[in-house]
């Protein structure tokens, strides 16, 4: 009865879905290094940074440039508090603005749909977006795979932008013109193509794919930050327009690529989940069964045959698979129950914090999107520049969408129950994921994430780490998970991360 009451207060706050509000607190983006070799930086996706063209600019001295000068004069002349509120926020950075932008529509969108009367599941459909229930239903894989798309395409159409800066130097507006006030800091060493431009426009292409039912939301977002840099002194229109062209042109060969990766078809089948359930049987095994009534068909039993960014399809299975769990009829596993249910009865208040603050549930941008908040606030610290924003989050996104496959993969292989399901005395106060218990998925996330942000800032390492297993811990905390699935999972997300950690050392950014 608790889980239709959980859902039915799900499928209530679907019918009011609304966006987060902003940080307004970050401060404004003045990097310490401009990165302005960062053309020379190895992509992701792309052969080469001039894969896609950027056309000479015109002459400061033309008409065109002298107008576009004239125009940013006009708006600072009669400018209003809303657009200097708007200047505010998007002078924190546009990589870190895109983020936090992503990381609302996947809380938004993050609701599993209600059942239909006669006990059967809605799909969203990505044909019919806005139908019930409204595409996407923005799950942790949806998520880290969204978020991953993003990040990379981000930083390809950053290291093309730093590319053609190279080819095109060019002064900012405030420094060709000292009438003109600049409210953003420029340090990438041109001004043409704008860097600002370049995220925006990659990460409306992206979103618009990944969130069609935002659509309207998130061209008002890209209007309003193109005007903030006008109006701003940060770029003069023609810089932006070559920098939306080679957003575009990048995001273009991302969404082909999302198109053919293998996500589409993830959810499976009933044939396929009966053939999962039934070789856990053969194999002796008690196997999972949705604990939700009606039972709810598993969540993207097929996310781990999707294509990974960071290693090859065969290395799932062949170099990343771990081994199997203690079997369901053995000592240990017996063992493991019963220290579910004795933690689990008997919580302290500071494993009940933990467990809250690691839960990552509905209409929350999941345990993916807690690590990128997680480094983003650690990220704001550092001042760097947007190319090396994109490529950290780019890092990080690739290891925790490639952790989702991985854990999705040896969730379905081995169907295990989860401990509820063996033991009814169990009882979790976070909901209960409906997909198979082995590995962790929380694990699996923070071991990837906790290996690529140590690297990336050594001195917080030891920060990352004491997260990570703080993370996992939580699931065991909350009754969902047997230790083994964390401490498995943890290994498992730190051979994922090190993967992230190979193309760090090889990309030219270090």
């Amino acid at each position: 009865m608790r889980y239709i009451v959980i859902f039915f207060l799900s499928f209530l706050l679907a019918c009011k879905k609304e966006i987060q509000e902003a940080n307004m607190a970050y401060p404004k983006l003045d990097p310490i290094k401009g990165d302005e070799k960062a053309g020379n930086w190895k992509p992701i996706l792309l052969t080469s940074p001039n894969e896609v063209a950027c056309p000479a600019p015109v002459s400061i001295s033309s008409i065109r440039y002298q107008g576009e000068i004239q125009e940013i004069l006009d708006l600072q002349k009669n400018m209003s508090d809303a657009q200097r509120t708007s200047i505010q926020y998007w002078s924190a950075g546009a990589v870190l603005r895109w983020n936090e932008i992503m990381r609302e529509l996947v809380a938004k969108n993050n609701i599993p749909p209600y059942q239909n009367p006669d006990g059967s599941y809605p799909v969203p459909s990505a044909a019919n977006p806005f139908a019930y229930p409204t595409f996407p239903f923005a799950n942790p894989p949806y998520a880290a795979r969204a978020y991953a798309y993003l990040s990379a395409a981000q930083y390809d159409a950053l290291v093309s932008a730093f590319y053609y800066k190279k080819q095109y130097p060019r002064s900012s507006p405030s420094q060709v013109n000292s009438a003109v006030q600049a409210y953003f800091s420029n340090s990438s060493g041109s001004s043409f193509p704008s860097e600002d431009a370049v995220v925006m426009a990659v990460s409306v292409e992206m979103m618009k794919l990944l969130f069609p039912a935002d659509t309207g939301f998130i061209n008002e977002k890209s209007r309003e930050h193109s005007l903030a840099r006008i109006a701003g002194g940060g770029n003069v229109r023609e810089e932006l327009e070559a920098g939306e062209a080679i957003g575009k042109a990048v995001a273009a060969k991302y969404i082909a690529k999302a198109k053919s990766d293998g996500a589409g078809t993830a959810g499976g089948s009933s044939a396929v989940w009966e053939a999962m359930k039934q070789s856990a049987i053969t194999k002796g095994e008690v196997p999972w069964l949705s604990q939700e009534t009606p039972p709810r068909p598993p969540m993207l039993p097929l996310f781990g045959k999707v294509k990974p960014f960071l290693f090859n399809t065969a290395d799932v299975e062949g170099k990343l698979r771990p081994v199997p769990p203690p079997s369901t009829s053995s000592a240990l596993f017996a063992k493991e129950l019963e220290e579910i249910y004795q933690i689990t009865s008997n919580l302290t208040r500071e494993q009940e914090r933990i467990c809250i603050f690691w839960a990552d549930g509905v209409r929350t941008y999941t345990p993916p999107g807690h690590w990128n908040y997680i480094a983003s606030e650690d990220f704001v610290q550092q001042q760097m520049s947007e190319v090396r924003w994109a490529r950290n989050l780019a890092l990080l996104n690739m290891s925790l969408m490639d952790a989702a496959i991985v854990c999705w993969n040896a969730k379905y292989y081995y169907f295990n129950p989860r401990p509820m399901q063996i033991d009814a005395r169990i009882k979790t106060t976070v909901g209960l994921p409906n997909f198979p218990s082995y590995i962790s998925g929380h694990s699996t996330f923070s071991g990837a994430a906790a290996t690529i942000l140590s690297h990336l800032t050594p001195s917080q390492a030891g920060k990352y780490q004491a997260m990570a297993k703080e993370a996992s811990e939580s699931r065991i905390y909350g009754g969902i998970h047997y230790r083994s699935d964390c401490e498995v999972g943890l290994i498992t997300g730190n051979k994922v991360g090190s993967y992230a950690v190979k193309r760090a050392q090889s990309d030219g950014a270090d």
